[in-house]
């Protein structure tokens, strides 16, 4: 019996989603309350940071996500540049258009003063590839024929979600402290390294009939407690509207003076997006791709109080 690796990118992303769901608790009860209203649970991305600096053992940039992408069905679609952020961007796409798409970032490190340079990289230089040879010589056997057997696909699958974490050691509190003065983006990836940075409702696919579009479901999620950005970005009607909850904050463990210690700090938020149709080579299609004003909002959405 052998698995696809449409099947293993799927078994991927829901694992994925568990361990976010679990700890980013205002998606979870989004997840309730839709199931209440007998509606539908569908994302339509994934967002995922990075730094585009030596790595260690870890391929740089987008790069150290593209890899596994690539072996996944998932291909690039579109770049993005947020100059002021010093970030650029790829989202990437899967031939199953209700697979979600995943939006992987940099952050351009060498355009950070060269203290910042220098703290980040004297942090992630030593960094090991956390993928055993057994999950690359696999990847690789996927990427040529498209599938594994099962006890090999299964094994993958938890090996690449182990990727998906922090892979270096734990960094300095007065690093992360010193860091966020000049790029929040930069301190929450010294934190949390490849972990998932939000997911999205994809509200197109919610089929809640009390809450037809964006605005309505925002302000039901509001209504039932949770906490959400003050406004929505893109106009009605547009090819793109998106709004978000705010972000979850969690107890980090950093290296203080005196040893271990932890603090508290940004995880990740519940994006929500509502897409409008555009007319592409005479057809009617729903728009897929990202608007780069409305996302450079939307990176803020982990900025700390300290910020």
């Amino acid at each position: 019996m052998k698995v696809s690796a449409k099947e293993i990118a799927g078994e991927l992303l829901n694992r994925l989603w568990e361990q976010y769901i679990s700890r980013v608790h205002y998606a979870k009860k989004y997840v309730e309350l839709v199931n209440e209203k007998g509606g539908k649970v569908v994302n339509d991305h994934i967002a995922l940071r990075t730094f585009n600096t030596h790595t260690g053992e870890q391929p740089e940039g987008i790069r150290a996500i593209k890899h596994i992408l690539n072996c996944l069905d998932y291909t690039p679609v579109e770049k993005y540049t947020f100059t002021r952020k010093k970030l650029t961007a790829v989202h990437f796409e899967h031939p199953d258009k209700m697979f979600p798409k995943i939006f992987v970032s940099q952050l351009e490190v060498e355009k950070l003063p060269e203290w910042a340079q220098r703290l980040i990289r004297n942090t992630v230089k030593d960094t090991p590839y956390i993928l055993s040879d057994s999950s690359i010589e696999l990847m690789s056997v996927l990427n040529k024929e498209g599938e594994l057997p099962r006890i090999a696909g299964e094994a993958l699958v938890s090996d690449l979600v182990q990727y998906f974490r922090r892979p270096w050691d734990i960094p300095r509190k007065e690093d992360i402290l010193k860091l966020n003065d000049v790029s929040q983006y930069a301190a929450w990836v010294l934190l949390h390294g490849n972990s998932v940075n939000h997911f999205t409702a994809f509200v197109n696919h919610q089929d809640v009939a009390e809450w037809p579009d964006l605005e309505t479901t925002c302000n039901a999620l509001a209504a039932a407690g949770i906490p959400m950005k003050d406004s929505l970005e893109g106009e009605k009607g547009s090819k793109l509207q998106q709004s978000a909850t705010l972000a979850v904050k969690e107890e980090v463990e950093v290296e203080g003076e005196d040893g271990l210690e932890f603090m508290t700090w940004t995880y990740a938020y519940y994006e929500l997006a509502q897409r409008g149709y555009i007319i592409e080579n005479g057809e009617e299609k729903l728009f897929n791709g990202f608007l780069g004003e409305q996302a450079a909002h939307l990176f803020d959405m982990t900025k700390t109080r300290e910020n």
